[in-house]
């Protein structure tokens, strides 16, 4: 099985530092961020930190299409490194090339149609 951590190249991960960084928010949100589902994130490196992939924040904050995009994938039985993976693969069919960068433009309807098409 997939480990999420394969389809995104080393520097476009994020820790939870970086997340409150590049939002100019505190820790504490980011934590609540994942606690609410507006982010996941896996543990990878040599520390074994959460990460969280680059692309799911803006400078301000959680991409907002990709928290019912996360609840569809992970009610469908899907863990975070298995969502991760499937929000990165690479389809021509969307909008920027794979369902995270079609979100990121706006195209929510769209993923999360193919998202509750998987997932259930």
């Amino acid at each position: 099985m997939v480990n999420g951590t394969d389809v995104i190249p080393g520097g476009e991960w994020l820790t939870l530092p970086d997340v409150a960084e590049r939002t100019g928010v505190r820790i504490t949100v980011v934590k609540r961020w994942l606690q609410e589902r507006e982010l996941v994130a896996v543990r990878r490196g040599p520390n074994n930190a959460l990460m969280v992939p680059a692309d799911f924040v803006t400078d301000e904050g959680p991409v907002p299409a990709l928290k019912g995009t996360l609840s569809v994938l992970a009610d469908g039985g899907f863990s975070d490194a298995e969502i991760i993976d499937w929000l990165h693969r690479p389809d021509d069919t969307l909008i920027g090339g794979s369902a995270i960068a079609s979100l990121r433009e706006g195209s929510k309807t769209e993923v999360r149609r193919r998202a509750q098409e998987i997932a259930f």
